[in-house]
């Protein structure tokens, strides 16, 4: 029986609703049940997953609701006060993680202690995200926007408004960036360094930076961009402006560049403005298969490639080959055991999984839907954060239900010879996801091999030793469950394609002379250049950020945002246009 409980005017994160959705989960005598906000766009989510209720139809935006399949009658009132509980934690806990002088619940108190902040994070529901991120942009503050479900159109207009106001919006959809070394929402901690990064592409970002991290080199600024900017639509935007400001910092000596293939008139231009930068650039599409260098633009075919370019440029040295690391076990494989099959947290990772099967078996595949990044005949690589596997449950490097049950899944199926995963450690990531998988990886392993086949589990950690995680920890329990652990990615699907029988290594490619370019670099104001220095932060969201930035020598205005007018979004634009319109009467 489905039961409905609506409590007013009671805003939450989103994320911790999922997880309190999870924790509930584990009550006994619960069927199902899920927490949202009563935004129109959840209660679609409630009514697919089997909880419409008549009752939710009443819910606003700014109404909190569970949705609780029981036969218990009494669960109903354990389930209001755990939920209660847990939200009464979750706050008490982010309290202790600020001084109160620095926590507000305005946009102008947020202004006024964080008037030398260059940066405001947003970390708002998708919804209300557009209008929140105009405000921080006519306040003069560059924009980290992690929120997504932004429209496009509302994505290109406000890129254009950062622009024309000589500031940058990373994002929406934006990830991972780190400022002045301060990791910034799903981030890793690395060494503080000379390459400055540049990404359409936040596991990309995670990879390149935590790679180069252990090649004891650093990274001081990584702008990611969001996925999107690099579409027809958008024309790159954000991506030029951040390739010219690396271009100006004294303190990048290599600049790199990653995304996933552009708009072909975007990817021109791109290219234009890389070749007409005064530092030497590694440059990565993924998908994309270089055959040479250009002297100063290096073109990198793997996230492992590129970081081991970057590095040894800043070394003083010539790129080569860089598979020499790579070591195949001796492992005998049925003759029925064909398909390797891929299931991961990090959307890049999974991309770039599928482009290398791709061009080493000649599967001629393309993009499935559904989360599949590559399907055809028994090949498979999933990316478990895209939306299909979201929708009101957190992401992939927090909940780990998902791919455990497809791993057990695929070590079933006798024509599966290897299984892909990655671990991501960093801000934001579970806290001990290598213990969380360990189970699922022994059962598969074990099972395969009861039914007389050897199953290899293979994989890679994105972090570094300065994580929260500790990563020799999860190093230690994921080969304790006898996953074979490779340095990067790459390696790791190379291990699998080996082992099928089809091994590809990297060979040095030529330097060509660089190709002209007319390309003119945009200017780059004082507000925006102030973000390579920036210590201070306006966070508009989720808490777990400001934390973040505290712990790694920053100082964060923490905003406790909560939706005005009900959460009526037509409303709050109109709140906001009239409230322009004022101060430029003032003015």
């Amino acid at each position: 029986m489905l039961h409905t409980i609506i409590e007013k005017n009671s805003y939450q994160d989103s994320i911790v609703l999922m997880l309190l959705t999870n924790y509930l989960e584990t009550l006994d005598g619960v069927n199902n049940v899920q927490v949202m906000m009563g935004t129109p766009a959840n209660k679609d989510i409630f009514k697919t997953g089997g909880l419409a209720t008549d009752e939710l139809d009443e819910a606003k935006p700014s109404d909190m609701v569970i949705v609780i399949d029981t036969e218990s009658d009494d669960l109903i009132d354990e389930v209001v006060d755990k939920a209660k509980d847990y939200l009464d934690a979750q706050g008490k806990a982010g309290n202790e993680n600020e001084t109160a002088d620095e926590r507000v619940k305005t946009w102008d108190k947020a202004l006024e202690l964080g008037k030398d902040a260059p940066v405001a994070l947003i970390s708002v529901p998708g919804v209300y995200a557009a209008v929140e991120v105009e405000k921080a942009l006519d306040a003069g503050k560059n924009v980290f926007c992690f929120s997504d479900n932004v429209s496009m159109e509302d994505e290109a207009r406000l890129k254009q408004m950062a622009h024309e106001k000589g500031l940058v919006l990373m994002g929406p959809d934006c990830g991972t960036g780190i400022a002045n070394g301060i990791p910034l929402a799903f981030a890793n901690r690395v060494r503080k360094g000379s390459i400055g990064m540049v990404g359409a592409s936040g596991t990309g970002i995670q990879e390149v930076s935590t790679i180069i991290h252990k090649l004891g080199a650093g990274v001081t600024n990584a702008i990611g961009t969001g996925g999107r900017d690099l579409k027809a639509d958008i024309q790159g935007t954000t991506f030029k402006d951040s390739v010219a400001l690396l271009d100006q910092d004294p303190d990048v000596k290599v600049i790199v560049a990653i995304s996933k293939p552009p708009a072909p008139e975007v990817r021109d231009d791109v290219l234009s403005l890389l070749r007409a930068t005064n530092k030497p650039v590694v440059a990565i599409f993924l998908g994309e298969k270089p055959t040479s260098h250009e002297e100063g633009l290096y073109r990198a075919y793997t996230l492992e490639e590129t970081a081991r370019i970057a590095v040894d440029l800043l070394n003083g040295k010539t790129p080569g080959s860089y598979d020499d690391e790579l070591k195949i076990p001796d492992i005998q494989l049925e003759p029925q055991q064909k398909y390797i099959k891929g299931y991961y947290s990090g959307g890049t990772l999974a991309y770039e999984a599928a482009t290398l099967m791709n061009d080493a078996l000649n599967l001629n595949a393309e993009d499935a839907g559904d989360g599949f990044i590559l399907q055809k005949e028994g090949y498979e690589v999933i990316d478990l954060g895209d939306d299909v596997y979201t929708q009101g449950r957190p992401h992939p490097m927090i909940d780990a239900t998902k791919r455990k049950e497809m791993m057990v899944e695929a070590g079933n199926d006798p024509q599966t010879a290897a299984i892909l995963i990655d671990i991501v450690l960093g801000y934001g990531a579970h806290d001990n996801m290598a213990g969380e998988l360990a189970p699922a990886i022994k059962k598969v392993i074990a099972d395969a091999k009861n039914q007389g086949r050897n199953l290899p589990v293979i994989g890679t950690i994105v972090g570094t030793d300065l994580d929260p995680q500790n990563y020799a920890e999860q190093k230690d329990i994921l080969e304790a469950a006898g996953v074979i652990l490779c340095q990067s990615n790459a390696q790791a699907v190379k291990t699998a394609l080996a082992l099928v029988g089809k091994p590809i290594f990297g060979e040095p490619k030529p330097i060509r002379p660089k190709k002209s370019s007319t390309a003119v670099m945009p200017e780059v104001s004082e507000d925006l250049r102030q973000m390579l220095t920036a210590t201070k932060f306006i966070n508009v969201g989720l808490d777990s950020f400001s934390e973040a930035i505290n712990e790694n020598g920053g100082d964060a205005v923490q905003f406790d945002w909560h939706p005005v007018a009900g959460g009526n979004v037509t409303l709050q634009k109109a709140l906001n246009y009239l409230n322009k319109v004022s101060l430029k009467v003032v003015v």
